[in-house]
């Protein structure tokens, strides 16, 4: 389902080498359309694989961003441990577009493990998906929660 390519990584000028970690290089929209378009749910591993059969794991949100992308979805769902984006006064943002995302990020508002969420779901956006929503697993009926009521429960993410 993944094609995967090692990820580099640098620290100071070094090149580090992390073992079996690696990006999404395409995903096989066809063989999931297929699945989808037979009844199917697919259930997908971050795990890709090289040209030469080298298995690599990947951040289960690059992954996810990935595929949502590759089969243009409305939406993406992330769901973390945390209810979403703060502001700066620890207030839940409901609805944030790229651009104060970006700014919050440049201004150490968005910050630690929420700033690759955001990237990818930003991401995401740039490549055609139409909504990200973060939100927090641990609340009973969570994305319902979310998708269902006037406000939500986590972060939307838009353009």
């Amino acid at each position: 389902m993944i094609r995967a390519k090692k990820k580099i990584f640098y620290r100071n000028g070094q090149k580090l080498d992390l073992g079996f970690v690696g990006d999404v290089k395409n995903v096989d929209s066809k063989t999931l359309k297929s699945a989808i378009n037979n009844g199917r749910i697919p259930v997908i591993s971050s795990i890709g694989v090289d040209g030469r059969g080298k298995i690599y794991n990947i951040n289960a949100d690059t992954v996810a961003a990935e595929v949502a992308s590759a089969l243009a979805a409305t939406k993406l769902i992330l769901i973390t441990n945390v209810r979403g984006v703060f502001d700066k006064n620890g207030k839940l943002i409901s609805v944030i577009n790229a651009q104060k995302a970006r700014r919050l990020i440049r201004n150490g508002v968005i910050s630690g493990g929420m700033i690759p969420k955001i990237r990818f779901a930003l991401k995401a956006l740039k490549e055609g998906v139409e909504k990200v929503h973060i939100i927090d697993g641990r609340i009973p009926h969570a994305i319902l929660l979310e998708l269902f009521t006037d406000v939500g429960i986590g972060t939307m993410v838009e353009r």
